[in-house]
């Protein structure tokens, strides 16, 4: 059976979430658990244009600091300047762009999630970062808080 990935655009608007609603209800067809995933998870996590450059601007944020660490060695102080200035410059630009449809609590927690957790990530991995569970389990906190956030 094919797995089929549903994006579903939403605008705010409670009519829309209505008739996608009654659109899932009326239809005929059989939907495998992973359509019923997907429509649930598009409908508390909806994805459009302001979400899609909130999680850019996210990532994004990861390469500043990534930038400042590579300063560091010798052969790489221009270009790690160079990296975080970039990267500075267009999360923040993503950022903002957000915020036309993105509530400030709920885009600057993303925004700073996304990065805290890319960083901590790169730098267990790649720098040798302390590696031990009570560090997971505080990413694990801080990805559940932004979950709720949105949630709510």
């Amino acid at each position: 059976m094919p797995i089929r990935l549903v994006l579903i655009c939403h605008n705010g608007n409670a009519s829309h979430n209505r008739r996608l609603n009654q659109a899932w209800e009326k239809s005929s067809a059989h939907y495998s658990i992973f359509d019923i995933l997907t429509f649930s998870i598009s409908t508390y996590f909806p994805l459009n244009i302001y979400w899609l450059s909130l999680l850019l601007a996210g990532c994004l944020e990861i390469g500043w600091p990534l930038g400042l660490k590579l300063a560091e060695l010798p052969n790489m102080k221009i270009w790690g300047i160079v990296l975080a200035l970039i990267s500075m410059t267009l999360s923040g630009l993503l950022l903002w762009f957000s915020l036309k449809e993105i509530p400030i609590g709920t885009a600057y927690a993303v925004w700073t999630s996304i990065g805290a957790v890319g960083t901590f990530t790169i730098g267990v991995l790649v720098f040798g970062d302390p590696n031990i569970p009570l560090r997971w389990l505080g990413v694990a906190f801080i990805l559940l808080g932004v979950i709720l956030l949105k949630m709510g």
